[in-house]
């Protein structure tokens, strides 16, 4: 249900506070960078409860959440069976940094869904997974060199954080401060949905390159759908080249298909690194892929990896309510033509507004751009008004919307969305759109 305008407005008072409080304790008030609303201004909403396809913040207002935790609650808030797997598992121990079922149980599923993947590793985070994916191709290959994409974002790892999206995009800052030189020169980054340039680069560096990493479709620089034959070129050129190629599903897997973006396009990556939906929203991160590499993973051979909390057992047991819901007949189909109607009603309503914008979807996942042209890369992202965009989004705020906080972020649809949600989201998007419009209409004529 849309807020009146004029509530909300008056009810973020309690949300300031804290904001105000956490800024003496916590750098810059936040435990992650995107949720200060630097890329839109204003003050970011402390919330208080979720469940299903709404959240509630401090000051009692309700929002139609299309931030989904960043992407993994594709069940939605609070799902009861994923909710009552969690709690049943902390009454028997909530971590014994020893080996539980759940963790065999989980991988059998992985496996399943991921053909790919022939053995694989849980641990805590996402840029845990990439990270050590990575490390684990240098080891099998021999060679130090990494390919990535412009606008990729793969985690805070040193050597990662050259030519990222999300965080600092938004933020405006360099792509890898406190990173050593010595470290970034090991990372190679072209064009997303640049096959030539891939190709040039692998030439330039022949036999050097050990992995070829890439988000199937780009999830953090807004949605970014991988062009026609790009994913496939990339495969035939890692394999000419004895390089591996990484998947980095963290955002898509089980998210744009049961497999993944690999299922949707229909191409066998080397390694693939999940995050997200795979721990049901608690932290949780994995990587896997083809025995042979992954049997060089300690204690099989050399490559050292280790953490406590890795196979956390509520992790394993949020991960398998979830992805036993995702096994469902019908569970992707419906994803679909729900997130249809939202970007399809989206982009109508700005139309109608006379506003210049572009919607990218893959799935249940998609990002709203503001800009005429389409978006295919990171200097296409780039050319997105975000000041338009942080306008958009106060608007919808105002109107009980939430979306990400940033123009380059994706925004997700879940299970527990409903037609109703998608007919408010809609009715306060014509509004919002309005507003954005006339506001730069008056600001123009003073």
């Amino acid at each position: 249900m849309s807020v009146p305008r004029e509530g909300l407005a008056a009810r973020t008072q309690r949300s300031e506070a804290l904001f105000a409080e956490a800024q003496k304790h916590l750098p810059g008030g936040v435990d992650s960078p995107v949720r200060a609303f630097r890329g839109v201004g204003g003050t970011p909403r402390f919330i208080a409860r979720a469940k299903g396809s709404a959240v509630w913040d401090e000051d009692g207002n309700h929002y139609v959440d299309y931030l989904a935790s960043w992407g993994p609650l594709i069940a939605g808030h609070a799902h009861p069976g994923v909710v009552a797997a969690i709690q049943e598992a902390a009454t028997r121990g909530t971590s014994y940094g020893a080996p539980t079922q759940a963790e065999v149980e989980l991988a059998q599923l992985v496996k399943q869904a991921f053909p790919s993947i022939e053995l694989v590793r849980f641990v805590s985070s996402g840029t845990e997974a990439t990270m050590t994916a990575l490390r684990l191709a240098r080891a099998f290959t021999g060679r130090d060199l990494i390919l990535k994409f412009d606008g990729g974002y793969h985690g805070h790892a040193d050597g990662l954080l050259v030519q990222a999206g999300s965080g600092p995009l938004t933020l405006g800052a360099p792509d890898s401060p406190g990173v050593p030189a010595v470290a970034a020169a090991q990372t190679l980054s072209v064009p997303y949905n640049d096959v030539v340039a891939a190709r040039d680069a692998l030439a330039a560096h022949p036999r050097q390159v050990a992995a070829v990493i890439v988000e199937p479709v780009a999830g953090n620089m807004g949605v970014i759908p991988p062009a026609p034959g790009f994913l496939e070129h990339l495969r035939e050129l890692t394999r000419a080249d004895g390089a591996l190629l990484i998947f980095d599903e963290v955002i898509t897997g089980f998210r744009v298909a049961l497999g993944g973006a690999q299922e949707r396009f229909r191409i066998r990556p080397d390694l693939t690194c999940l995050g997200k939906i795979v721990g049901g929203g608690l932290p949780v991160g994995a990587y896997g892929g083809r025995a042979d590499i992954m049997q060089q993973i300690s204690p099989l051979g050399p490559v050292y990896q280790a953490g406590t909390l890795s196979g956390n057992p509520l992790a394993m047991a949020a991960g398998l309510a979830t992805l036993r819901l995702l096994t469902e007949p019908g569970v992707y189909d419906h994803l679909e033509r729900l997130s249809a109607r939202l970007t399809d009603g989206l982009g109508n309503a700005a139309l109608s507004a006379g506003v210049a914008y572009t919607t990218n979807r893959v799935g249940s996942m998609f990002t709203g751009f503001f800009c005429p042209e389409p978006v295919t890369d990171y200097a296409s992202a780039k050319a997105a008004d975000t000041r338009r965009y942080a306008r958009f989004f106060h608007a919808m705020l105002e109107h009980g919307v939430y979306l990400a906080p940033s123009q380059f972020e994706a925004g997700f649809v879940s299970l527990a969305h409903t037609e109703a949600d998608i007919d408010a989201t809609l009715a306060a998007a014509a509004e919002a759109f309005g507003e954005v419009t006339s506001r730069e209409s008056r600001v123009a004529g003073e």
